[in-house]
């Protein structure tokens, strides 16, 4: 298409009807006046964010908004604050590409120098602006790679004197003998780390110093690198310079038996083909074993070659749920989820479910994961409860595994006016794809049939969302103790290539998780965060998609159904007898009618039991 010029909209515009309505002043350009308190020119009256306008500047960014904010709460309580501008560096993603300004990006300074980088085939541009000296970085532009940037912000930020020779700065490492670092340790005390946050290298350290060793802890204490995320890496280094100093050493080795982390573990099975825990005890660590790296090699040997659990090699390594198949309760009893994907069930099945909880006695509720969860099964009726339940089509939920346990869905466009995409469809896909997979911990899916959110997808590990281009994809959320908004992986992304992205995500979690670590946190603790983890599952920064894929694929041909391989095997049955060498049931479960079913009782509502000797 010709044309004669492109007119590119960009900034922001203050939304200040509410204020001219108000009678409240507005800047000639736009924006609620402030003073240097906040105050807009009704004194009862506060304005913060992008609606403001101090000095006749709106500012944009999340860090002056919470700069104002603390500014008008210290004047509502009395303290001495003031707002005197904010910093307007930035690191962004537009139209798809990574750009960042800092300070005197247009080096209109008075004698003001330039230097400048420009790769064509990679579509890097870089420009220094320093002093006339060549003493003082004054700004920075980046312009396809930010890697740069943490380190320029903290040069500018605290006036640090620049190396002979600046250019080498935004020099790739190939040009010479690498990039020269200016080093955390030069940094003051009062150099801002977190911009969105305002939390400086001080704040960090005395985080450390009480305990915080880790950067998930210095985000959880700080809130540093929980904004934008820009500032992880110089978090890392100062958490690591720290904990130099005060000479402690991370250990990340699995337990005393293992001198390995649980991903070094990973690959020395996969690599060594190694298939039990005692050939990995006896090649690669010393002792027994105890209960933290059973369970995790129990895991990792699941996750490399998906062989049935309660195979006599690996029983002794699973946990309570997984030794039986199923979650234990408070009273000793447990619980039976089968599988409903995307919560979908027939009449039939409905009808075949309440059969057997009737025909058991058990509590029956619909679960958070839509499912109906079957409460207050004892151990012997287990094997039997589920050979009625595979008989009648249905198959294990995995509720008491460290793997997928449901895909949320809402009803999508099959039925709802709103709904733009098949969320059930897709939601049942997913999960009988990725079922019995097991993983670092636990997974949750949802899957949404428009911006709606009715399956609440953004709190869930992979969240999906359907747009009118495809679908979205979400990675990482968490709706737990500390609840995490999911990140987003990929936008506006057709069905194949999601699945294709989803199968590396997850392989890559396993790879490279920590022992019982969420997806959340583990996103927290991985250097580079979004931007990173987007370059790998994306971009392929690591070479590995292709065998993320191949792995995916082998484990997926291994998934078998539990309890099916336990219905049909009756030496694996033998174990659920609650007494070896009796045939008696556990006399303490003990429960108690309510809303026309029934629960464990409480220690004031229990009877006395009373074991009596039968006669000869």
């Amino acid at each position: 298409m010709e044309v004669d010029f492109i007119v590119f909209s960009t900034g922001i515009r203050p939304r200040d009807k509410l204020a001219t309505q108000c009678g409240l002043s507005v800047a000639q350009r736009g924006g609620i006046v402030i003073n240097d308190s906040c105050q807009t020119s009704d004194p009862d009256i506060y304005a913060i964010g992008e609606c403001a306008s101090w000095n006749n500047r709106v500012y944009g960014l999340v860090a002056p908004g919470y700069k104002m904010a603390q500014v008008a709460v210290d004047h509502i309580l009395g303290r001495e604050n003031a707002f005197e501008g904010a910093d307007l560096s930035a690191k962004l993603k537009l139209l798809g590409v990574d750009v960042g300004g800092i300070g005197d990006a247009h080096g209109r300074t008075p004698g003001a120098r330039s230097y400048v980088y420009l790769d064509e085939s990679k579509e890097v541009y870089k420009r220094l602006i320093v002093s006339q000296d060549n003493k003082t970085l004054l700004g920075a532009v980046l312009v396809g790679d930010t890697s740069d940037y943490g380190n320029l912000l903290q040069l500018v930020l605290n006036a640090i004197e620049l190396p002979e020779n600046p250019d080498s700065l935004i020099l790739p490492s190939h040009a010479g003998s690498g990039k020269p670092s200016i080093g955390v340790d030069k940094l003051p005390d009062s150099a801002q780390i977190c911009s969105c946050f305002d939390v400086t290298k001080g704040d960090l350290i005395a985080a450390i110093n009480k305990g915080c060793h880790t950067v998930a802890a210095l985000k959880a204490e700080t809130k540093a690198g929980t904004g934008c995320g820009g500032c992880i890496p110089l978090v890392t280094q100062v958490l690591n310079a720290e904990l130099a100093k005060q000479g402690i050493e991370v250990n990340n080795n699995l337990c005393e038996h293992f001198a390995y982390s649980r991903q070094e573990l990973f690959h020395l099975i996969r690599v060594e083909g190694i298939k039990t825990f005692e050939e990995l005890l006896a090649k690669h660590g010393k002792g027994y074993g105890c209960e933290v790296c059973k369970p995790t090699v129990g895991s990792l040997l699941a996750s490399c070659w998906n062989e049935y659990i309660l195979k006599p090699q690996h029983t002794p390594l699973q946990d309570t749920n997984d030794n039986f198949l199923a979650n234990i309760q408070k009273d000793g009893t447990y619980s039976v989820i089968p599988r409903s994907a995307g919560g979908e069930i027939t009449p039939e099945g409905l009808v075949a479910v309440g059969r057997i909880a009737r025909e058991f006695n058990l509590y029956t509720k619909i679960t958070g994961s839509q499912r109906i969860g079957l409460f207050g099964a004892q151990k012997d009726d287990l094997p039997e409860i589920w050979r009625q339940l595979i008989e009648a089509g249905f198959e294990t939920g995995h509720a008491y595994a460290k793997a997928l346990r449901m895909a949320k869905t809402c009803v999508g466009s099959t039925w709802c006016r709103y709904g733009v995409g098949d969320s059930v469809g897709f939601g049942v896909e997913l999960e009988n794809r990725y079922k019995g997979i097991r993983t670092p911990h636990k997974m949750k899916f949802g899957v949404s049939g428009c911006t709606r959110e009715c399956a609440e997808a953004q709190g869930k590990d992979v969240g999906i969302i359907a747009t009118e281009k495809g679908w979205n994809l979400y990675v990482c959320g968490n709706g737990g103790m500390k609840p995490r908004h999911a990140d987003l992986l990929a936008a506006d992304l057709d069905r194949e290539t999601l699945i294709k992205y989803l199968d590396r995500f997850m392989m890559f979690y396993i790879r490279t998780a920590d022992k019982l670590t969420r997806t959340a946190p583990w996103l927290d603790n991985l250097e580079g965060g979004i931007d990173y983890l987007k370059s790998v599952i994306i971009d392929d920064k690591l070479g590995l998609n292709e065998h993320l894929e191949e792995e995916m694929a082998r484990l997926r041909a291994a998934v078998i159904c539990e309890w099916t391989e336990t219905v049909n095997t009756p030496a694996a049955q033998v174990r659920f007898k609650h007494f070896i060498n009796s045939d008696k049931r556990d006399p303490n479960v003990q429960v108690v009618p309510e809303r026309e079913q029934h629960r464990p009782a409480t220690p004031y509502e229990r009877i006395p039991v009373t074991l009596v000797e039968e006669n000869a």
